[in-house]
């Protein structure tokens, strides 16, 4: 890409923003998470109570983006078929010859919304895994290919438990972030209440296609990161395991550490997020802001920590304080 493509690109990412915000009060830190795991080229997993625009916020990014969208609602009764789509017997007419045909699923577009993940049970949890981390379905002993790119993004309720399957932690792993959406304030909450009862509807404009979230991918890559900074996150991660870590929170109260994939997710989220805010070069900051995102489904804690209302969020800002420059 010449130097013009580059910063055409970069000024469309504020437009983007400004779209979503026609739609969407407020969250402007889930906003710039998710828009981070689009540029890192990962999936992210929303949490948060009903109500809270989760399947809107989705839904006007795809709106934004101008990509193929598809809503897979997860219920009890789910079948693997369901989401990646199965063989049907054809016939042609002409000769009567019978052959079989894949019918493509709900997972063949750009942007998927997985939506409320846990209601279903691990057995069609898990056809998800090889489509996120491979880019690719296996039906009948034959690959076929997803669409580029493929974002996933999954939702669950974190009050419920009756009839929900928690996400194993092998399966929480693939996901990017693990974006938290918590209430709006008073005054955003008044501007919901004042725009989503009347008469008007804010229409989104696309601002970015496909070709254009593949090109800023590549450049999320191309964006620098200083050995320091590589360190850092090197250590951090190390950190969050208790057999060998020098944090005495996490000697106290973990059970189980991040692994490499925690490192290249933070890095590569850091990336992103430089180049949202229009750097060319990752800071410390980009690595702060986004640790909890990145590790917070990643730590295990132990029974005493859950005794003692710790969180894995309060696992990270323990980390941060501990491990340093």
């Amino acid at each position: 890409m010449t130097e013009q493509d580059v910063t055409r690109l970069l000024q469309k990412i504020p437009q983007l923003k400004q779209e979503i915000g026609k739609v969407i009060v407020g969250q402007q830190q889930v906003l710039d998470e998710v828009l981070v795991a689009l540029l890192a080229g990962g999936h992210a997993l929303l949490e948060g109570v009903p109500g809270l625009a989760k399947t809107l916020l989705v839904r006007t990014l795809a709106q934004a983006t101008d990509l193929p969208f598809r809503r897979i609602q997860f219920t009890p009764d789910l079948m693997p078929t369901d989401i990646l789509g199965t063989e049907i017997l054809e016939e042609d007419h002409g000769t009567g010859h019978r052959s079989f045909k894949f019918n493509e699923g709900p997972i063949f577009a750009s942007l998927v919304l997985a939506d409320e993940i846990n209601r279903t049970p691990p057995k069609t949890q898990a056809a998800l895994l090889e489509a996120m981390q491979e880019g690719h379905v296996t039906y009948a002993g034959q690959e076929h290919a997803l669409p580029k790119p493929f974002f996933l993004l999954a939702t669950q309720n974190p009050i419920e438990q009756s009839g929900t399957y928690p996400l194993p932690e092998a399966q929480l792993d693939r996901f990017l972030l693990y974006v938290r959406i918590g209430y709006p304030t008073e005054q955003e909450e008044l501007a919901v209440l004042s725009g989503t009862t009347g008469t008007s509807r804010q229409q989104v404009q696309p601002v970015l296609g496909g070709e254009e979230v593949r090109q800023l991918q590549q450049l999320t890559r191309q964006v620098s990161i200083s050995e320091e900074l590589l360190s850092l996150v090197n250590r951090l991660v190390r950190a969050t395991r208790p057999a060998t870590s020098e944090v005495k929170f996490i000697r106290d109260y973990g059970r189980w550490g991040a692994g490499p994939r925690a490192g290249q997710a933070l890095i590569l989220c850091a990336k992103a997020r430089a180049l949202i805010h229009g750097r060319f070069a990752a800071t410390l900051e980009d690595i702060q802001a986004l640790a909890p995102a990145v590790l917070r489904h990643r730590v295990l804690l132990n029974f005493n920590a859950e005794a003692e209302n710790l969180t894995p969020d309060d696992a990270v800002r323990e980390l941060l304080k501990a491990v340093s420059l």
